[in-house]
This record gives C-alpha cells, sequence and structure tokens, in this order.
C-alpha cells in the first residue's frame, strides 16, 4: 500500500475552501487505498483530511510530540498514533514512513516541513514526490519566491523538479498514480 504523509494547517481558521478541499483529499485517498501519514492532530485541515479519511475506510498513521498532545488535540480516532519526544522525531517518521508527500495550505509549521522534504530531495536524501497542493493559488507566492532564489543564483535554474504544483485534487490523484507506477 502507498502512504502519503499530509502536510497541512492545524488551525482551526482555516478558509471553508480550504477545509473541503482537505475534506475531499483524505476521502479520496481513502478510497484509492492509499494510506495517510500525518502530524496526528484532530484540528484544523489536519483533523479535516484525518476524519475523511477514516470515515472513508481509510488507514491513518499520526505522529504527535508530547508536547503538542493537548495542544493539537492528539486524534485518537485513527487507526494508529504515534506519540513522539520531540519535533524532530516527528519529522523523521513523517518522512521515512511516506512515499509522496502532499502540502496543503498551512502556517509556520507546514512551511518548515515542505522546505525540508525539498531540501532533503535537493540534495539526495529521498526521490519521493512532493506535491503542493495550490488551492486557490496558495503556494504561487511561494513559488515566485523560489523564482527570485533562482534568478539570484541561490538555488538551481531546475529547482521546479524537487516539486510539484498541482491545482486540483484531479492532479494530485494523477501524480500518484504516476508515481505508484514507477515503484
Amino acid at each position: 500500500m502507498m502512504n502519503v504523509t499530509v502536510y497541512c494547517s492545524s488551525s482551526d481558521l482555516a478558509a471553508d475552501n480550504f477545509i473541503s478541499s482537505a475534506h475531499d483529499l483524505g476521502a479520496a485517498l481513502a478510497r484509492k487505498g492509499i494510506g495517510i501519514v500525518f502530524g496526528g492532530g484532530d484540528v484544523g485541515l489536519m483533523g479535516c483530511v484525518a476524519n475523511a479519511a477514516m470515515d472513508s475506510g481509510g488507514s491513518v498513521k499520526g505522529v504527535i510530540p508530547r508536547f503538542l498532545e493537548e495542544k493539537e488535540i492528539a486524534h485518537r480516532g485513527i487507526s494508529e498514533l504515534h506519540v513522539v519526544e520531540t519535533m524532530h522525531e516527528r519529522k523523521m517518521l513523517l518522512t521515512e514512513w511516506a512515499d509522496a508527500f502532499i502540502v496543503l495550505p498551512g502556517g509556520f509549521g507546514t512551511l518548515d516541513e515542505l522546505i525540508e522534504v525539498i531540501t532533503w530531495r535537493h540534495l539526495g536524501h529521498h526521490d519521493k514526490p512532493v506535491l503542493l497542493y495550490n488551492i486557490d493559488g496558495f503556494w504561487a507566492p511561494l513559488t515566485d519566491f523560489f523564482a527570485t532564489l533562482s534568478r539570484h543564483r541561490m538555488v538551481r535554474t531546475d529547482h521546479q523538479r524537487l516539486y510539484t504544483i498541482c491545482d486540483s485534487l484531479e492532479e494530485i490523484l494523477g501524480e500518484l498514480d504516476r508515481a505508484a507506477r514507477k515503484e
């Protein structure tokens, strides 16, 4: 079974279009038999993805550091919940257990996770797809900044090979199908 790590917001203040997209993603992954690995919280887009997957009969594995267990309200209704001691442990497991990464809108934590998996791919630590779910152009300012980095020769001109922008759920599912066929 393919497992996809989903990075996204833990904010309960996310816009409705982000919430509905998160729900649709979780349900679609479950229907395709793709397991979800995520940050283990029962809040925000994170909880929405997990709940939709569970409601659709999916497999959901969460990883949450002990200090966030109460703050992010650890999700007790998923297939597996792993409580770890540090954010570093969380990030390592989220990376190790993934066959691909999907990044939905999120804040500083999501951005940190995204940059880390892109950097690790750049350094050859993994060659797993990194899919940015560009709901309503959310990631456009960041990818514009990546282009600025390239223009100033801070990153390679072919930096786009490290990630894929997906503007729809159908694009994400297509990229996951392509990744599964390569295995």
